[in-house]
């Protein structure tokens, strides 16, 4: 972590001596809805927080959750860590975290919310499209530079929600039952790599227990492996009403509470914490570690400095840098006979689905954006090719209109209900709500539907080309509730059916957060494209690459498997169960699970194909650098390195995500197949070759030993594989270690 200078601690120091009792708890719970107290008269300002992954959120009343209104709080609406995650490149997610740190300073906020960097357990959890993988070590690869790029610009980037944060159903009170192998491999390690090599300012509690314990509040996460064994030093901030008793907050390594009501005095570590101080439940002292932790925050961010830079937002390279990001994240999961890319001199092209002409930076939850514009795939479409093609738009399926906006904000609605039902919030999703409307209302829906389907199919027969884009859209991808499964919404898979019989031709373009099930027409669609969220320039990535301006380098971080009873969270474990929810495939999350296992799946994990082709060959390693305990049983030290040559033998310029995975050939506990422990994207001209290099040190070979309490790397066979995607290997050799 940034050390301070001396003068730095020396303010510190003094600022601390100075501080009353009342003033100190002040700045730690907030006093409006997103910012604690400050203290005036000696100098400290406010700190401020923003929502969110995707962008800074508009302005709300300093008690109120309804939103001011301003003229001037327009933003860059970023892409989703989904999105971000399918680029597989991390300069563009360091160039995202820049974008975002400059804009929430250019907003005159002090601490951005963001990134989340769970674990995605289940393809059903409702906040999947802001978090980024199945896999901690993508994860954390693409998380670190992110955090990097958010704070060179004087704002503290917030990772969340800490920790085995992974469903929306009961998410204030459930339990998350995980044995300390699968935690310590799966839901620790982005999480240790944020505050250690991305050095993260600040950090939020999870609203989920852990061990008996309020995540946000808890010893074991808070002080035993935070503090104490990661030497973290930074802040820990609670998820909005993730407190939950004054003496627990006090005593463990919780520095700030906030929540999501406006009675900021008698918040947990509040009055009722000048009470336990005076009555001496609490020692000051408690006290005045968090207080310190937060003036070093500030002087981090040079808060009492005029140095501090001002921040900018909605610029033109802020654009530039979305528009990359949306163009790197979109993957193309199939592609027969060349269907793709679409040629620009199409006369009659028929667009059909919601989602070719639906924005979604204004829904998610946390997540919403008041963006400057989004630009849709059928803008971004129409745009790119200009006037010389007849589109025509069909929606294809219906979606029943949101009731107007009342003066009471999701936040309010949800999330202050959810506290003051003690935590109670059953997982639903919208079609799943209505089963209180009269049946009459059903059947219209459904006239709807099959009318503006047949609308469709309609207006395929008649085009020369066919684009169907669907998916999921923020009434699914939210926060505050978990899907109910894979299917797509709206008899989408109907439509899609429905088109293909008159347009087999017609290329189908899935837009999501998360995974859905493809399997009623998947083998019938000769190219499929899949994106996610993918901010304000996501309609011109999409149309540059369905048209060949951009050449396909997206790869999935995630699986797509056939069923949702495919996944090792449903099949083994639970999901959402009830208050405790246990975590029975343990280590066997994602591709671990169905690589090892041999479960087939829609698309694998790193899938993405191109419209080029990429041949591999030359792989060297050398793993002259290993080292051995005495008595021969375990490795204490190990760097392997490796290299392999990259050669682009088509006839377009393309970029390829080069993906290393090692592979115990034995062991005396239960490992996975495959897992992924290296990666870099290289771009490369028709022709032109590269050689890639990479390195891999003792985690990259080391489980975790329960009863050593340690990760340890066993001696042996090991084989290195190098690929595509977690089921495209293309050359691998065997290392001893």
């Amino acid at each position: 972590m940034k050390k301070l200078s001396i003068e730095q601690e020396h303010h510190v120091k003094s600022l601390l001596e100075q501080l009353t009792l009342e003033e100190k708890i002040g700045m730690i719970h907030g006093n409006g809805l997103f910012k604690t107290a400050g203290v005036e008269r000696l100098g400290i300002p406010a700190l401020k927080f923003a929502d969110g992954p995707m962008g800074v959120r508009n302005d709300f009343e300093n008690a109120k959750w309804k939103t001011i209104g301003l003229s001037y709080d327009f933003v860059s609406y970023l892409p989703s860590n989904t999105s971000i995650a399918s680029t597989w490149n991390k300069e563009v997610a360091y160039q995202v975290g820049q974008v975002l740190g400059e804009e929430a300073r250019g907003r005159g906020k002090d601490m951005i919310l963001a990134p989340g960097i769970n674990v995605k357990r289940s393809p059903l959890c409702g906040r999947n499209f802001e978090y980024m993988s199945e896999d901690p070590y993508l994860i954390k690869e693409l998380a670190v530079p992110l955090i990097k790029g958010v704070q060179e610009a004087d704002v503290a980037a917030c990772v969340k929600h800490f920790a085995a944060n992974s469903q929306e159903t009961k998410r204030l009170e459930v339990e998350a039952i995980i044995d300390d192998r699968a935690f310590r491999e799966l839901y620790l390690p982005a999480f240790k790599a944020a505050v250690e090599e991305g050095e993260s300012y600040s950090i939020m509690g999870a609203y989920n227990r852990y061990k008996g314990e309020h995540c946000c509040h808890s010893k074991c996460l808070l002080d035993d492996i935070l503090r104490e064994e990661w030497d973290y030093d930074g802040v820990v901030i609670s998820d909005w009403g993730g407190a939950h008793d004054t003496e627990q907050a006090a005593n463990t390594s919780l520095d700030i509470e906030m929540s999501v009501t406006d009675n900021f005095d008698e918040y947990f570590m509040a009055n009722p914490l000048i009470e336990a101080v005076k009555s001496g439940k609490v020692l000051e002292e408690q006290i005045d570690k968090k207080v310190r932790r937060i003036l070093t925050m500030m002087e981090r961010l040079h808060m009492f400095s005029e140095e501090r830079k001002s921040g900018s937002y909605n610029t033109p390279e802020h654009r530039a840098v979305i528009r990359k990001a949306s163009e790197e994240g979109v993957v193309l999961l199939k592609n027969e006979e060349n269907r793709l890319p679409l040629s620009k001199k199409v006369k009659k092209l028929a667009v059909i689905g919601q989602n070719g002409d639906m924005i979604h930076s204004n829904g998610g939850g946390s997540a919403e954006i008041k963006a400057l514009y989004e630009i849709s795939p059928l803008l971004g479409i129409n745009m790119l090719l200009g006037g010389n093609t007849k589109i025509q738009y069909a929606p294809g399926y219906y979606i029943e209109p949101k009731k107007e906006e009342s003066d009471v904000n999701w936040q309010e609605s949800s999330l202050e209900d959810i506290v003051n039902r003690s935590g109670s919030s059953e997982g639903v999703t919208p079609e799943n709500t209505k089963d209180n409307q009269v049946d009459e209302h059903l059947i219209v829906e459904q006239k709807k539907r099959k009318e503006l389907r047949e609308e469709a199919v309609k207006v395929a027969k008649e085009a020369d080309e066919v684009i169907i884009i669907g998916g999921l859209n923020h009434d699914y991808d939210t926060e505050g509730a978990d899907r109910n499964d894979l299917i797509l919404p709206y008899e989408q898979d109907e439509l899609i059916k429905a088109v293909l019989e008159v347009k087999p031709e017609a290329v189908i373009v899935i837009i999501s957060g998360s995974p859905v099930e493809m399997r009623q027409w998947e083998k019938n669609a000769k190219a499929i494209v899949w994106t996610s969220y993918a901010g304000m320039e996501g309609g011109t990535g999409l149309a540059r690459v369905l048209f060949g301006d951009v050449n396909p380098s997206g790869k999935l971080p995630e699986s797509f498997p056939i069923t949702i009873t495919d996944s090792p969270a449903h099949c083994i474990g639970e999901f959402p169960g009830d208050l405790e929810v246990h975590h029975s495939e343990g280590i066997n999350i994602g591709y671990r699970y169905y690589s090892t296992k041999k479960v087939p799946t829609q698309f694998c994990f790193g899938h993405g194909l191109s419209y080029t082709t990429f041949a591999y060959e030359d792989l060297v390693i050398d793993n002259s650098l290993v080292g051995r305990i005495d008595d021969n049983t375990v490795i204490d030290s190990v760097k392997i390195t490796g290299q392999v040559r990259i050669t682009n033998i088509g006839n377009q310029r393309g970029a390829e995500v080069v993906q290393i995975y090692v592979s115990p050939v034995e062991s005396k506990v239960e490992r996975p197949e495959i897992e992924i422990k290296g990666f870099e994207k290289v771009s490369l001209e028709p022709g032109e070759s590269k050689i890639v290099t990479f390195s891999l040190d003792s985690s990259a070979f080391s489980y975790y030993d329960a009863e050593e309490k340690a990760f340890v790397v066993e001696p042996g066979k090991y084989t290195i594989r190098v690929g595509s995607s977690c089921e495209d290997i293309r050359v691998e050799a065997d290392v001893i270690l």
